[in-house]
């Protein structure tokens, strides 16, 4: 039911955030309530995500193999893995500090209520995006225990990444989301039209990581690692094309996943031994 590369997805920039909070390595046992907290996070994002779209997975020949629409799950149970997901959360939010605590349900809030934004709005990308891209930020109020408006750059950044390649993953639902009424940026615009959203998406999330380099006064190695994304971002739009999307799914789980961890790794390695 629930791909553990989607955590990494997301974990990489959580622990930028939560390194650039601490200039360095944060406390052990910070480090690890903010792991627990993103896999069950993202757990009980999927799971839900599952749930609220059981209707429409059963109906789309590309998802009607899932765990729910299969029968190889039953609601209860996806149901109940949900509330323990979230309560694992609010748990490892509590060890960590009074705000992530009381912001803990805010944070739950954004990562399930995404389910249903592909219903009202075609922007429901940058909603994925968002959901995502709160990561380096909690991170940091999980480290520091209050929000420093700099990290604001790299959730921005996580949003417009995320965002871009869901937009090329919508692209092989075109015809099904036309059909049953559903909202993306391949359905409305086309999926030429939609890549090149993509592609803007994922300059502006460069332009981001260059301010965020800037404005923290990172060295060469996080430099490095921006370009080391910026070919690597290169490299995934030339694996799709509006008349070829075979090679989709290697764009969308195995490059953005080596991108998320290619760029933790340099902006670690500066914190840890600036050149």
């Amino acid at each position: 039911m629930i791909k553990w590369e989607h955590s990494i997805f997301a974990l990489p920039f959580a622990l930028c955030g939560a390194m650039l909070a601490a200039g360095g390595l944060p406390a052990w046992h910070q480090l690890g309530w903010i792991i627990v907290a993103m896999v069950s996070a993202r757990s009980a994002a999927m799971a839900f995500n599952r749930l609220a779209d059981a209707s429409i997975d059963a109906a789309n020949p590309r998802t009607s193999i899932r765990a729910l629409p299969a029968g190889h799950l039953t609601t209860s149970f996806v149901s109940t893995f949900v509330v323990i997901s979230c309560a694992i959360f609010v748990l490892a939010a509590s060890q960590l500090n009074h705000l992530t605590l009381l912001l803990s349900p805010v944070a739950l809030g954004i990562v399930l209520l995404y389910s249903y934004s592909k219903r009202f709005t075609r922007w429901s990308h940058l909603f994925l995006g968002f959901a995502l891209g709160i990561a380096p930020a909690a991170a940091w109020i999980a480290v520091r225990g209050s929000l420093d408006p700099r990290i604001l750059l790299l959730t921005a950044a996580v949003t417009f990444w995320v965002g871009g390649f869901d937009v090329i993953y919508a692209c092989q639902d075109f015809d099904f989301d036309r059909s049953h009424g559903l909202h993306s940026l391949p359905r409305h615009l086309g999926i030429h039209a939609a890549l090149w959203v993509a592609r803007i998406f994922h300059l502006a999330m460069l332009a981001l990581l260059v301010a965020l380099v800037l404005v923290f006064g990172l060295g060469k190695l996080a430099v490095i690692g921006v370009i080391a994304v910026a070919a690597l971002l290169t490299y995934e739009h030339s694996l799709v094309r509006q008349d070829d999307l075979s090679k989709l799914n290697a764009a969308f789980f195995t490059m953005n996943g080596v991108i998320a961890v290619v760029f933790f790794v340099f902006i670690g390695a500066d914190l840890l031994f600036p050149i």
